[in-house]
């Protein structure tokens, strides 16, 4: 019942809202886009009818041309097209600001998962303590990252803020205003944004989204939980950076680009605190109150502007000042908005947000030989040898004496002192290291810092390995049992608290392995950690590398945190964030609030009130290893598929991801001209598969795991297995959003196709086949149908963006083809994708 009023307020407030204004983009004055919003229903018809008939995408735009439009001219051709993904681009955008702006609408303060409802829910369980006791000891940490997968220039962006607002408000002439200017802004960046600019553009999120959003929330968790001795600690909701730390196959980050994006966050948050003073101070005009506050003013300006030093402990400080007098002399007044204000300065220090470091293990691993043969010659040493005899090194490596990356990276070693002592410890305090799949991994970092002159106990932070591909997570247990065993790290682990962070790659993962047997490994991988850790007497924190489609382990992200067991430590939740998952899920305040309120209490719930639905047992086990077993053969019969790197190379977009300027990052590892699969990159791998609208990642091979039980006679064990676990369930349904998203028909045209016809059928059986079974096995009647709000939105997404790819198609094919413009094609492919990425924010 609720489901269907909320589908019918989303058709009221979303889609008859978007008709409305839609129509405004009729009348607007385009350079030469006169009738675009007239013939773009033609060609969204003429796609959605001539795919149905199996015609090709270059049958439809040709029918468009020939049906709708008198055109003789290729040149002419190619800049009508050019305008359709202008005007699509913008309608996109029309579309995320009206549902953005109608989000409180269709939410409210005490859906499931909110505060409200788990301190209700915890009164009539009789919960009340345990909910307390758990919220002073856990904490949700969000990390943004810069990964390119969606990146409008800012321009573009402050115009959504704005049409957001116009929107909430419903001012015509406002809105119709802004559209005029979404008309005339260009969407694209000329030139690749540097990391700077990435780690620039999410500070602005930091500064005029989440500042205010943390800081309400975690006063409001306080009132809500108020009791005489219950205190919660500040860490409870962190925020967490990797724009110019992250330089994982990514050049353009240095340790300069590193020092620089430290030094801007520190300078962000005090002009947060400086914006946030002058208000308060128009409230606390009191005499002795407001001298101490108009001083600390001025401390910030000058730590802002010229650079002089300020701490977390002397804003306190002088903030403590100020309350002491407000008590004594002044009756308390306003009282809350000083408390407010010194709350923020404990969540977010000097830092605003942690910058983590990461690097590939190989890179280390070079790093490591160069020096070791600089100090010690060319002598023969197993790289065991090599760390163990640079841990021991007392006296400091001149990083001037090597070159390129291992210079940039004993300097960036070298300079994290000194960013902990402008940000604070919390500012820089983690190196995470990709590709780990063995001991020297974690102990090559450690030897990094020791070479660079830190003594041991000046080591203040943590080692992180990342484990990302099935050898790795295969591995992790005999790699972390080797490391809580080491002593030089034993004692290493002592000084940090005996807290183990380890990373858990869910993007490559699913690349590696598919996207059943990639989410097993993780579950699994993290039960074995969690006893391990335990028998070690070591606190475990798992930090989730997930995000956006659930092929990149995203999807329903509260529900996934709800359906870990107990079998699985619960210290913490920590994933990454990034491209349109930011702006889609925490991109405006009210956004970011209730999502961050639903990583909150699907921690809390976890813990405090139990479930059977979240421990498998044996029997539900077996039966899933059973599965993820099946599904990771047939995935990787497909991967082995002489077709499968050529059919990405050539009929997706796979080639053109590096064209879009929409991140720092080249679109593969290594340097070579031959594509391996190996080097793809998680992020455009995934996407090339969206945007042919496939979405092989994820679902391929769940299916035929569950036809196998079917054809044994065991259907009835899969039913009870996806009643009875909630983990199992999740993965269903995040699958079927997966599939939801995919559109057969865009490529019906291959399955004729002499090179890669075959290969194409195979994705297609098997799509088949998984969506059908799932709805057997669903009881639904259509994909998502649990869900009709997102639904509602990806039906709308779809059809904004079917022209778009069409166009995309017809491009691709005549590239293939070698006819006309080559250049012109290419760049309308660039474009195309570029609108698609956009308009798949929903993917999370």
């Amino acid at each position: 019942m609720i489901h269907d009023q909320r589908a019918e307020k989303f058709r009221q407030i979303v889609e008859n809202k978007f008709q409305i204004y839609n129509s405004l983009f009729m009348s607007l004055p385009y350079d030469k886009m006169t009738n675009i919003g007239m013939l773009l229903p033609f060609l969204g018809e003429e796609s959605k009818n001539g795919y149905e008939a199996g015609k090709t995408p270059e049958d439809i735009v040709e029918d468009f041309f020939k049906n709708h439009i008198d055109l003789q001219t290729e040149e002419q051709k190619l800049e009508l097209l050019f305008k359709i993904i202008q005007y699509i681009e913008r309608q996109v955008v029309l579309f995320d600001s009206i549902e953005d702006a109608a989000f409180p609408s269709l939410h409210s303060e005490s859906d499931n998962g909110t505060v409200t409802n788990l301190f209700e829910r915890s009164v009539q369980d009789h919960k009340l303590e345990k909910v307390r006791e758990k919220l002073e000891d856990f904490t949700v940490k969000v990390v943004f990252t810069a990964h390119p997968t969606q990146f409008y220039p800012s321009s573009v962006q402050r115009i959504i803020q704005d049409l957001r607002s116009a929107i909430a408000t419903d001012s015509i002439t406002n809105i119709d205003m802004l559209l005029q200017q979404l008309g005339k802004t260009p969407f694209v960046n000329k030139e690749k944004p540097t990391p700077i600019d990435e780690a620039l553009s999410i500070i602005s999120y930091l500064r005029y989204v989440y500042y205010d959003t943390i800081g309400e929330l975690f006063t409001k968790i306080k009132k809500t939980f108020k009791n005489g001795n219950f205190h919660i600690h500040e860490d409870l909701i962190q925020l967490g950076f990797w724009p110019g730390g992250d330089r994982d196959g990514n050049p353009f980050v240095t340790a300069d680009v590193t020092k620089s994006v430290a030094q801007e966050l520190h300078s962000a948050i005090l002009k947060s605190y400086y914006s946030h003073l002058k208000f308060i101070r128009r409230r606390l005009s009191f005499r002795g109150v407001a001298e101490t506050l108009n001083s600390l003013s001025e401390e910030l300006y000058a730590a802002i502007f010229t650079g002089k030093k300020i701490t977390s402990e002397d804003i306190l400080k002088k903030a403590d000042e100020a309350e002491k007098v407000l008590v004594e002399q002044h009756n308390s007044l306003f009282i809350d908005l000083l408390i407010n204000f010194k709350d923020r300065v404990k969540i977010f220090g000097t830092h605003f947000a942690t910058l983590d470091i990461r690097q590939d293990s190989r890179i280390h691993q070079k790093v490591i030989d160069e020096v070791y043969v600089k100090l010690y010659g060319k002598i023969v040493a197993s790289n065991e040898e090599k760390f163990n005899t640079l841990i021991q090194i007392s006296n400091k490596v001149n990083a001037d004496e090597f070159e390129d990356i291992v210079r940039d990276t004993l300097i960036t070693v070298s300079q994290v002192s000194e960013i902990q002592g402008l940000n604070g410890l919390r500012g820089m305090s983690r190196y995470i290291i990709s590709n780990s799949d063995a001991v020297k991994d974690v102990m090559n970092v450690y030897a990094f810092f020791k070479v660079c002159g830190y003594r041991d106990e000046e080591i203040n932070m943590d080692i992180v390995p990342l484990f990302e591909t099935m050898e790795g997570l295969t591995n992790a247990e005999n790699v972390m049992n080797e490391l809580y065993q080491n002593p030089v790290y034993q004692k290493h682990l002592q000084r940090r608290g005996n807290q183990q962070t380890i990373m858990l790659g869910f993007s490559d993962g699913t690349k590696d392995g598919g996207y059943l047997k990639a989410n097993w490994e993780i579950y699994k991988a993290k039960e074995v950690l969690t006893k391990l850790s335990e028998q070690n007497g070591i606190k475990v924190v798992f930090f989730d590398g997930r995000g956006g489609p659930p092929a990149r382990g995203g999807g329903k992200t509260h529900d996934f945190y709800a359906s870990q067991g107990k079998t699985i430590a619960n210290n913490k939740i920590e994933l990454t964030i990034q491209g349109q998952t930011i702006t889609s899920i925490f991109g405006n305040k009210e956004q970011a609030k209730y999502n961050f309120e639903q990583l909150l209490t699907a921690g809390v719930e976890n813990d405090v009130f139990k479930n059977s639905k979240k421990d498998l047992t044996e029997k539900e086990r077996a039966l899933i290893i059973e599965l993820a077993d099946i599904s990771y053969q047939k995935y990787s019969d497909l991967k082995a598929h002489p077709m499968f790197v050529p059919y990405l190379q050539e009929m997706s977009t796979l080639e053109y991801y590096g064209k879009t300027n929409i991140g720092s990052r080249p679109t593969k590892r290594g340097g070579g001209s031959e594509l391996k699969f190996e080097d793809l990159r998680a992020i455009p791998f995934v996407g090339s598969w969206s945007q042919l609208k496939q979405n092989v990642p994820g679902f391929f091979g769940f299916g035929f795991a569950m036809q196998q039980m079917k054809e044994q006679g065991r259907f009835d064990e899969v039913r009870d297995l996806y009643k009875g676990s909630d983990f199992f369930k999740t993965l269903v349904l995040n699958s079927m959003m997966s599939m939801n998203k995919s559109y057969f028909p865009l490529t019906y045209y291959i399955k004729n196709h002499p090179k890669f016809g075959a290969f194409w059928n195979i994705l297609f059986e098997e799509y088949k086949l998984s969506k059908n079974i799932m709805l057997e096995l669903t009881g639904f009647t259509m994909l998502q149908q649990e869900d009709p709000i997102s639904r509602k939105s990806v039906e709308i997404r779809e059809k904004i963006v079917l022209p778009l790819l069409s166009i995309q198609q017809y491009a691709l094919m005549k590239i293939q083809k070698g006819e006309g413009n080559k250049e012109a094609y290419e760049k309308l492919v660039t474009r195309s994708l570029f609108g698609n990425i956009n308009a798949s924010r929903n993917s999370a």
